[in-house]
């Protein structure tokens, strides 16, 4: 899987189909649904959009994927597999209510979804196809239903699925998921087979536990002691992106949304080695590069930062759809003496440190030591450092992802700073960002982006910075 914005991609024109999901019961039908709570980045995102969108002040975003099957298309085994994908996940069957202080979840019986078809019509150019896809893609929100939308572009020898679903039902790990779950299903379905694919455990019985760990905390609570301690240090919850973006407090931009590639795939083995060699783990040596690159432009020599954890495990959620990340603070040194072995110690100490306080989910820790700010603000208050690395190799299905072709397009239609995204298929190590459209942080990227690139193909050569 590649992460790029729709704009980088390649899609050949062809004959659309649309999908939208239907129920007796959305709104105010008939069929049985059961009431569940829902997980804390739920209850945040939806209430952060309500408020939003009442102040009109709601920034449009999408998180997509486009994936191909090869050969000619067999519409009704794909529509098949779209139904029964909706079907085997809850939380994608569910309709979400505001309840006095937080979310909660009706989840409809798998046989009171269905799917409605919709027939576009031929797209004939590539642009077309592009500009389609972006605006398709836009039909999502938290405040309404469905949560999902999904297509196809059809040719006589080819066709690319695409969906969209909002924040509220989706991380990124749930992509490629998805991309697997599709289209094993209707391998499945063109054979006159069932689907045969791991059981899926439901994200809102994952949120209920995490809502019920943390339900019991108090701004007093010692489990707070690492937030607090980061905080002390930070000088605030948010930790700053370090570099000049040319960005002024409490507005936001237009945004941009670009991905280069960082290293090949051979290049990409090499450092994984030397990282191993150095005694930590790959993503342990990208995040002491990417902390070592902004010291060099000027950043600070400790790096402090936010970075998501993916919560899923290996059990009852490992194929489980949902938004099943804590986001957690991080912090080493990476002062100019330092040698790439010692940072890398350093990071792998500060990882071990972060994972021994995970318990507490980033929301609650937000509510309760930053609480005028938690009920305040709409969004993340300034440009805040944030640090994500997936192994998109290690998802589900990545066996065939040379025919698939699986690309997933995050979108937000303005920002307030920058997010790094780094992330490795079989073609190499690749960043995808989205930052804001100011002259500084166009160069502030530019500069990072090269800098970055440059430090991992040295320790890749050499074990060194």
């Amino acid at each position: 899987m590649l992460q790029a914005s729709i704009d980088e991609t390649q899609i050949d024109p062809g004959h659309v189909y649309q999908w939208r999901l239907t129920s007796a019961h959305a709104p105010g039908g008939e069929a049985d649904a059961a009431r569940k709570d829902t997980g804390l980045n739920q209850v945040k995102h939806f209430a952060v959009a309500q408020r939003a969108y009442a102040e009109d002040q709601g920034i449009p975003t999408y998180v997509a994927t486009t994936f191909e099957l090869p050969g000619p298309l067999d519409l009704v085994a794909l529509e098949a597999a779209l139904l029964h994908f909706v079907r085997r996940h809850e939380v994608l069957r569910c309709l979400y209510s505001p309840l006095a202080g937080g979310l909660f979840g009706e989840v409809l019986d798998p046989d009171a979804v269905s799917l409605t078809r919709t027939e576009v019509g031929p797209i004939d150019t590539t642009d077309d196809v592009r500009k389609y896809l972006h605006d398709f893609f836009q039909e999502v929100g938290p405040l309404h239903w469905p949560l999902m939308v999904m297509g196809a572009v059809v040719r006589d020898d080819s066709a690319t699925v695409h969906f969209s679903w909002d924040h509220l039902v989706t991380d990124g790990l749930s992509n490629p998921l998805a991309v697997r779950d599709i289209a094993t299903a209707y391998t499945a379905y063109t054979r006159g087979e069932e689907p045969q694919l791991p059981p899926a455990g439901s994200y809102l019985d994952f949120g209920r536990q995490e809502r019920q760990s943390n339900g019991a905390l108090g701004a007093d609570d010692e489990r707070l002691d690492h937030w607090k301690g980061f905080i002390a240090r930070n000088g605030g919850f948010f930790p700053r992106f370090p570099l000049e973006l040319g960005t002024e407090s409490g507005r936001f931009y237009p945004a941009v949304h670009d991905t280069v590639t960082l290293l090949s795939a051979a290049d990409t083995d090499l450092l994984e080695s030397r990282c191993q060699e150095a005694g930590g783990k790959l993503f342990m040596g990208l995040l002491a590069a990417v902390g070592v690159s902004l010291r060099a432009l000027g950043g600070p020599d400790v790096y402090r930062g936010l970075m998501p954890l993916n919560e899923r495990g290996r059990g009852t959620y490992a194929h489980s759809v949902g938004w099943f990340i804590n986001t957690m603070p991080i912090e080493f040194p990476v002062r100019a003496e330092m040698d790439f072995p010692e940072v890398i110690r350093h990071v792998e100490e500060a990882v071990a440190l972060q994972r021994r306080h995970s318990e507490v989910h980033f929301v609650k820790a937000w509510q309760l030591l930053a609480p005028e700010a938690y009920a305040s603000m709409h969004y993340w208050p300034h440009a805040v450092n944030f640090f994500s690395y997936s192994d998109f190799r290690r998802s589900p299905g990545a066996e065939h992802h040379a025919s698939w072709r699986p690309r997933m397009h995050v979108w937000t239609a303005r920002h307030n700073g920058i997010c790094l995204w780094l992330h490795r298929n079989d073609a190499g190590l690749h960043l995808n960002t989205a930052y804001v459209d100011t002259a500084e942080a166009r160069r502030t990227k530019a500069d990072l982006t090269e800098t970055i690139a440059q430090t991992l193909s040295g320790v890749a050569r050499s074990g060194s910075f």
